[in-house]
């Protein structure tokens, strides 16, 4: 191979090399170098910017869904069954008397 083969093959797989590195970029969103290795900004558009608002709005929407969903998981599971066992506590708690620890027959009308 002669030098000026070798200088074209240089350069093609240089400008091969700017082009698919400039395509990842703007596949991704990157901004885009230009031919002097300066960087040029995507501009969105109006359509671009429109989604962009509704996706937002979307993702809040779905996180006050999430944490609704956990709050509901939380009243079925924890609160769903324990809540008549903490019913009968309270009224065994009622039919002592701390003071003394007498149990109290309510249903006879003894009071402490």
């Amino acid at each position: 191979m002669d030098k000026e083969s070798m200088i074209i093959v240089i350069v093609v797989v240089m400008t091969l090399g700017w082009l698919v590195n400039n395509w990842i970029r703007a596949k991704h969103g990157y901004p885009l170098e230009d031919e002097w290795g300066g960087k040029t900004e995507r501009s969105d558009s109006t359509e671009t910017k429109a989604l962009r608002e509704e996706n937002r709005a979307l993702h809040d929407k779905l996180d006050g869904m999430q944490d609704r969903m956990i709050v509901l998981e939380k009243i079925v599971t924890d609160r769903g069954y324990g809540v008549a066992e903490e019913i009968e506590r309270l009224r065994d708690e009622r039919k002592i008397d701390q003071s003394s620890g007498i149990p109290l027959d309510l249903k006879k009308g003894e009071r402490a």
